[in-house]
């Protein structure tokens, strides 16, 4: 249930953001704006990295094979890393152009045209944060909160850009409409920037797990399961390893024991203390690759 969720909740803003990527391509070339273009362009490029996603998530759902033993919830945080480099270079080409209108003098702007595309999308964007975000709770996917942020952040900026056009229709009749040709490219500089934090931050959450960079808050999850297991049975010392991949959480626990720890155990208490290291753990089984190894050989550590 939660990976159908998922998948149309992602189908969903795909369509929606088609819809706004259309709208800011249209309005952009009638309003002759290059911020409200670049809105366009940006929506479309994030409506393919969400396609991409959504095949994903669907191979997420699939069993194991022969080839991916492991499954594929590798592929989450490179499609991530993938998404968050375009959108970053998008970014930075984009404010090239910004300053290269500065400094040519900027054009002229329908601002009329630009107002109307502004409040409409400023309206689909919130209602789509809104949306994304009660579906999230459920299902709890990394791929669903970056969409969520994503269009958080497309509101918050499109609301900025459509106060900014009402500012510039009022200048338009005041004295200061020599000023109103810089307006465009100006906003288009701040866009920019403000888009930024997005791409930033999805790169650098992806590469930390394409990296297998531990995750600070499992390693300690682990060492407070381990505690009480560790005084309670007795054993020596212990080495753990654990690394996350997209919604996967690999966790790999070797045990030092006593040479003669395993004297009168079977195999049922040996599960037994699994089962009560993996009770202190928050991490669903369906997310976890969970391996307890005993040894009382510490080179196999």
């Amino acid at each position: 249930m939660p990976a159908a969720l998922e998948q149309r909740a992602i189908k969903l803003s795909i369509a929606m953001t088609l819809v706004v990527a259309g709208l800011g391509v249209a309005f952009g070339l009638l309003a002759g704006s290059r911020s409200i273009l670049f809105d366009g362009v940006f929506s479309t490029i994030d409506a393919a990295m969400s396609t991409l996603a959504l095949v994903v998530t669907r191979l997420i759902a699939r069993e194991v094979s022969q080839r991916f033993q492991h499954g594929y919830w590798h592929l989450e945080p490179l499609v991530a890393a993938l998404n968050g480099a375009i959108l970053l270079l998008l970014c930075f080409y984009a404010f090239l152009n910004a300053v290269q209108g500065l400094m040519a003098g900027g054009h002229e702007l329908a601002f009329g045209v630009a107002i109307v595309y502004a409040a409409v999308v400023t309206l689909v964007c919130t209602a789509m944060t809104l949306h994304q975000r009660r579906i999230n709770r459920g299902v709890g996917s990394e791929f669903v909160r970056i969409d969520m942020h994503g269009w958080l952040m497309a509101a918050l900026i499109t609301g900025a850009l459509l106060v900014a056009f009402l500012i510039a229709l009022i200048l338009e009749r005041s004295a200061y409409a020599h000023l109103t040709p810089y307006v465009d490219s100006l906003l288009l500089a701040m866009l920019t920037l403000g888009f930024l934090p997005v791409p930033i931050g999805i790169v650098r959450r992806a590469m930390k797990e394409v990296l297998l960079i531990a995750p600070s808050a499992i390693d300690r999850e682990v060492h407070a399961a381990m505690a009480p297991v560790m005084r309670r049975e007795g054993l020596l010392d212990y080495n753990s390893h654990v690394a996350k991949a997209g919604r996967g959480h690999f966790i790999e626990i070797h045990i030092v024991t006593r040479p003669d720890f395993a004297a009168g155990r079977g195999m049922v208490e040996l599960d037994e203390i699994r089962t009560a290291i993996a009770a202190g753990l928050s991490i669903p089984p369906q997310r976890r690759w969970f391996t307890v190894s005993f040894t009382a050989d510490p080179r196999w550590t």
